[in-house]
């Protein structure tokens, strides 16, 4: 196997300094975890392989182009070369001034330019591009994060050998009011493009519901379990917390240097108690409310005054955009507040620096400090809080983590807090300090067993496990059903030397794709003239089966030479003849039932009603998918109970409910046909919802029945669009073009 992982950034960092190319492992979580994985899985297995695209950093075209070129080759890194101004528009712009904030519930601060949406759209086809270059059947794609979330689908569109992709996000997806704030022109792509992969991973459940609705309410497709039902295949959907490299953290709390700087740090702070806080710069991080709440614990418990320090860290980011230089200068105001008023020659209440660390410096941090303090506003997981109690090795210490925090779903022996509440956050450091060994000794293992069990290793190997299953699964279903090229020429030549033919066709996503309003679905040229093709040719009866009106069908199939089924099967009109009823039917429920329905089209903008002769129809295709789910729902419970005692029933299509007589469906009016036909010679029926299935389970043993799109059905095959089927029609036309009548 080989995994082609693709990111934003590569795990390194190219910079030209005095005219020299200086190249740094980058220092983010992603990528050393992802780097972790990559290092086990070439130790564990043969086989594997993989290569890594993305970013490197602005390196010039020239000897420095062509000097980190060689050095990534022998890396296995592959880099997607920007410009600066894409690099400015599609990730500061785009990724981080529009999704950044709308995704951590922070809307006023999105911006939401034409042109930023352009350049990300644009540097998505230019990542495309280059894994075009390198894909090869059987790979493995795995594409990370918010700045990619199109390249899912592209990837799907342009490139034709049989590939896996995988798609995870790393910070949270909002739900569906949030996400909808987008404009319409980019959250429909967006969606669209992360549907594009066979798996899509979310840290929380909660994410994954958020998607599903956005899904549901967006683009209306509904979902069964964890599978989002497109309209020719199904997309996974599950939930993998992301790990840390626990072994590497705890192993690091005993090193030499490490305890080296824990001597010094001790050095410092002597005896007191210190609540540790590290943060990039960032809105969502919460740390001037953090702040807030350390300055009201001080207010509020004077006996804790010099004896406790809080040690804030934060790492510089984006200092060159103004709103992150305002936040600067408030957490500076806050800091100097806070130590004015509490601090005196020997003791300030905040230690606060502004820069990065090492991962020795950072470890030693962590096993020195007696409370982490971790309350971002809103994050995808936050790794930092998992660093922390694996590096607690003497199983001390106390985590006060956020509830906007996706690790608080894992980690529910932390003392959890809203970092909204300045208050809390003082009660919760009180508690924190105060909390005796044996409790935070109970707390700390519980902790560290599960995030030593579900690791970054194990957390990238249940993803890529899952998707190998999801694509196995797939693969035998195609196999076993789908009607590909080898099978559809069998299916032709049976076809051409066949002395009877009788083919069975439904018309609405079937030959044709659903729309909005249904008077706007009728057949263009290129139906009408294949179907007239096929009804030309020597003993071929063509039937168009539909749930249509007689009068629709009258008028869109004029001067074709088919047979027409309306209604679903209440009305047939064999070729030369006029319309005749399967039995007779009455309609005086009708009465009864019209009202009901009008009642939820009123309820339910953009729905509608439709009336036939012998059937009622609740269309809700143009209706908020969201509420219109529920509405069906409730009204399917509501007619089954009032038609009980009726000759009636109610069928639930594809974004319609329909109730009719329960005298006439489509198997009923297949039997009519197939009495004509004493030798049963080749018979073909393909349909793509509920009522096709009496159609399916009517016809002889030996016919060919197919369904188009995903999910159950008795049909013995399955086609993947309108496109396909019209396009074996024509097959079965042209290949027999001399036979005709």
């Amino acid at each position: 196997m080989r995994l082609i992982i693709v990111s934003n950034r590569l795990p390194i960092s190219a910079q030209i300094e005095n005219e020299k190319l200086h190249v740094n492992k980058s220092p983010g979580g992603l990528a050393s975890g992802l780097q972790t994985y990559l290092e086990t899985a070439l130790g564990n297995d043969e086989n594997f392989n993989y290569l890594w695209v993305g970013w490197p950093g602005n390196v010039p075209e020239g000897k420095h182009r062509t000097e980190l070129e060689k050095k990534l080759e022998q890396q296995k890194l592959r880099p997607v070369y920007l410009t600066r101004e894409q690099e400015e528009n599609y990730y500061n712009g785009f990724s981080n001034d529009t999704i950044w904030p709308l995704f951590h519930y922070f809307s006023t601060y999105a911006t939401y330019k034409k042109e930023h949406w352009d350049s990300y759209r644009e540097v998505n086809e230019i990542f495309c591009a280059q894994l075009e270059q390198v894909v090869k059947p059987g790979d493995v794609v795995w594409v990370h994060d918010y700045q990619l979330m199109l390249l899912p689908k592209l990837l799907r569109d342009k490139i034709s050998v049989d590939i896996s992709i995988g798609f995870f996000l790393h910070i949270p997806f909002p739900f569906f009011e949030m996400f909808r704030l987008l404009p319409d022109k980019w959250r429909r792509p967006i969606l669209n493009g992360m549907l594009g992969a066979d798996l899509i991973g979310f840290h929380t459940y909660d994410y994954t519901q958020n998607f599903h609705s956005s899904v549901q309410r967006l683009l209306g497709f509904n979902h069964d379990m964890d599978k989002i039902l497109l309209h020719d295949r199904k997309v996974l959907i599950d939930t993998f917390p992301m790990g840390i490299d626990y072994e590497k953290f705890a192993a690091a709390a005993k090193n030499k240097r490490v305890q080296k700087e824990n001597a010094e740090l001790k050095k410092l702070f002597g005896d007191q108690k210190v609540v540790l806080s590290i943060d990039r710069l960032d809105y969502t991080k919460g740390i001037s409310k953090r702040l807030q709440g350390y300055e009201k614990f001080l207010e509020d418990n004077s006996q804790w005054r010099e004896k406790v320090v809080l040690n804030l860290i934060v790492v510089p980011s984006r200092e060159e955009v103004g709103q992150y230089q305002e936040m600067k200068k408030q957490i500076d105001e806050l800091v100097g507040k806070i130590n004015g008023q509490f601090g005196n020659a020997n003791w300030s209440p905040v230690v606060y620096q502004y820069k990065s660390f090492n991962f020795e410096q950072l470890v030693a941090l962590y096993s020195l400090s007696d409370v982490m303090l971790v309350t971002p506003l809103r994050d995808g997981m936050n790794l930092v809080a998992k660093e922390y109690v694996a590096s607690r090795t003497e199983q001390s210490g106390v985590l006060i983590l956020s509830e906007m925090a996706g690790t608080a779903q894992e980690l529910g022996e932390a003392v959890l807090v809203n970092p909204n509440h300045i208050e809390e956050i003082s009660e919760k450091l009180k508690d924190a300090l105060s909390m005796s060994a044996r409790d935070q000794k109970e707390r700390m293992q519980n902790m560290q067993f599960r995030l030593k069990s579900y690791n970054v290793v194990r957390w990238a190997e249940d993803f890529m496990e899952d998707l190998s299953e999801f694509k196995k699964e797939e693969k035998k279903e195609k196999e076993q059903k789908f009607l590909g090229a080898t099978l559809r020429g069998s299916i032709a030549k049976v076809f051409s030397k066949s002395k009877q033919r009788l083919l069975f066709l439904d018309y609405d996503g079937t030959l044709a794709p659903f729309v909005g309003v249904p008077s706007k679905a009728q057949p263009g040229e290129e139906i009408l003239t294949t179907l007239q093709e096929l009804s030309g040719l020597k003993n071929t009866e063509v039937v168009i089966i539909s749930g249509r009106d007689k009068e629709t069908l009258n008028k869109w199939f004029q001067g074709v030479d088919v047979n027409l089924v309306a209604e679903h099967g209440i009305w047939i009109k064999k070729r030369g003849c006029g319309w005749k009823m399967i039995k007779p039917l009455k309609n005086q429920w009708k009465e009864t039932i019209v009202p009901i329905i009008k009642t939820y089209v009123d309820r339910v903008p953009g729905s509608f009603l439709e009336e036939k002769e012998f059937a009622l129809v609740w269309h809700y295709r143009m209706a908020n998918p969201w509420l219109a789910r529920m509405r069906a729902k409730e009204l399917t419970g509501n007619l089954l109970n009032i038609v009980s005692n009726m000759d009636v029933q109610v069928v639930r299509g594809n974004k319609i409910i329909e109730i009719k007589n329960s005298g006439a469906n489509k198997g009923d009016a297949v039997s009519e046909f197939l009495k004509d036909d004493k030798s049963q010679g080749f018979v073909f029926a393909i349909g793509d919802d509920a009522t096709d299935e009496d159609l399916f389970r009517a016809l002889p043993q030996k016919a060919y029945s197919v369904k188009v799109g995903v999910g159950q059905s008795s049909a013995r095959y399955t086609f993947g669009s309108e496109k396909e089927v019209l396009a074996f029609l024509k097959q079965l036309a042209g290949g027999n073009g001399k036979n005709s009548k």
